[in-house]
């Protein structure tokens, strides 16, 4: 019955009727409290029996049904051709552990509350969805969470298809804020930089999405990279997560996954980017004198205009093979689709000297011969379309093509953020330091979809001279 209702907006074409069904609107209550008077039991001898039964329904806390969890283990199962090395295995084991020490305590333990920090492709995804098959053919109470419409959309679709009731096992951050507490025996918080919400200092004034998250579980897990962190409100740091954690008496496990399994394998392209954009210790290095005497095969390389990023893409995309895309920072209005002889198309709003491409379709609209938004990273229709960050997030493909716009560019040798260029509103209305650290790391998660390979070019002739330099 929870399941039913919570959440839904039901309209009468959602119900099919027999002869042996009836539906109740609100100006019906009267009939159903008759009809109901009339089939249950009145009996004074059985009141208690019949209290007890209320109450257990009444207090049974929503869950999925053990036939549905059955199914969607064999789902994930079919699609769990992860092996999970050192920290990975580690992570796993923990929460597999804390779970059966919460079913075996007694009561007065506290709770523990893990959280898995690591860089793009350290393989976070990797563990959500092993510990999720896994949770699921132990028929325990787990969802998978996050806070990417694209993301949660994808992995409904990829992972278990067109039945909309096994899709209900990914759910968004904010659908748990009035789930009793404890409901879950775990819930994997994958993508956890991006939580919303108020900050630990202002916890106790207003209750933070990262509070209901630890509530919901008895085992809630966070997996997380604060470089991530691209849209004013996330509130997804380790800081804030345990600082909450502590005010509400939990233990923490923290692991921090140091490998790398996303581009190439590469740990020193991480730290190329990083180095680059200014967001770590030491200045930037080029990418040749990084990886000089050693067996790194990454591609990184750098063009003079978007023509010959496409052409780049398409080029490594047809030698080495793979999927490639072009994404670029939000320098562009994003037009909604215009109808064009009775047809919708798409608008290229991306203009750079005579180059012009479209955005990747906004979402609510569906555009004959390109994939939705959530799509765009994975189906082979979505090259030819720039996409954003809010596209390319938490997705991967084999070669990337980053464009900076005019939001990002150096002078004088250092990264200066300009938020009057940049058309996300919630972010350029951040104040001028926030915008700076929200648009660098905007550019990390970009240039770390590759898998392969990266390429990256500026619009701004200084930026992209800078940009050539260091990827030589």
């Amino acid at each position: 019955m929870h399941n039913a209702v919570r959440g839904k907006d039901w309209t009468l074409d959602d119900f099919e009727f027999d002869d042996f069904g009836q539906l109740y609107t609100s100006d019906l209550q009267g009939d159903l409290v008759a009809d109901l008077w009339s089939v249950l039991d009145t009996d004074p001898r059985t009141a208690d029996m019949a209290m007890a039964a209320a109450h257990e329904l009444i207090s049974a806390p929503p869950a999925p049904a053990r036939n549905l969890l059955k199914t969607a283990a064999d789902a994930l199962s079919a699609r769990d051709d992860f092996v999970l090395l050192d920290e990975q295995q580690v992570a796993y084991k923990t929460v597999l552990d804390a779970v059966a020490e919460a079913e075996t305590g007694d009561g007065n333990r506290r709770k523990k509350v893990v959280v898995v920090s690591g860089g793009p492709g350290s393989g976070k995804s990797a563990i959500a969805v092993t510990l999720l098959a896994a949770l699921a053919r132990q028929k325990r109470r787990a969802l998978h969470a996050t806070g990417s419409k694209a993301f949660t959309e994808t992995l409904r679709e990829k992972v278990t298809g067109d039945d909309e009731r096994y899709g209900e096992i990914f759910k968004y951050f904010n659908e748990f804020g009035s789930a009793p507490a404890d409901a879950l025996d775990v819930l994997i918080c994958d993508e956890a930089h991006r939580v919303r919400g108020m900050p630990a200092r202002l916890h106790g004034k207003v209750r933070s999405q990262i509070d209901e998250l630890i509530e919901v579980a008895k085992v809630p897990l966070f997996l997380l990279d604060e470089h991530q962190v691209v849209r004013p409100g996330e509130i997804g740091t380790k800081g804030d997560i345990l600082a909450i954690a502590d005010i509400k008496g939990c233990d923490v496990i923290e692991i921090s996954l140091e490998g790398q399994y996303r581009c190439g394998g590469s740990a020193r392209f991480d730290e190329w980017v990083v180095r680059l954009l200014g967001l770590g210790s030491g200045p930037p290095v080029a990418w040749s004198e990084l990886v000089e005497g050693s067996e790194d095969e990454y591609v990184v390389d750098s063009v003079g205009s978007p023509h010959e990023l496409e052409n780049w893409l398409l080029r490594q995309a047809k030698t080495f093979s793979g999927t490639a895309r072009m994404a670029a920072g939000f320098c562009w209005d994003w037009r909604d689709p215009v109808e064009v002889d009775g047809e919708l198309r798409l608008v290229d709003d991306v203009q750079i000297d005579g180059w012009r491409r479209p955005w990747n379709t906004k979402r609510g609209f569906e555009v004959p011969g390109v994939p939705s938004a959530s799509l765009w990273a994975s189906e082979p229709e979505g090259f030819g379309q720039v996409g954003c960050i809010y596209t390319a997030q938490g997705f991967e493909y084999d070669w990337a093509g980053v464009i900076f716009g005019d939001d990002l560019v150096i002078r004088n040798g250092k990264w200066l953020a300009r938020p009057d260029f940049s058309f996300d509103r919630s972010v350029k209305d951040a104040g001028a330091s926030k915008f700076d650290r929200l648009v660098r790391n905007t550019y990390k998660v970009l240039m770390t979809r590759g898998m392969q390979g990266v390429c990256v070019y500026s619009k701004d002739d200084e930026t992209n001279d800078f940009l050539r330099k260091f990827s030589r």
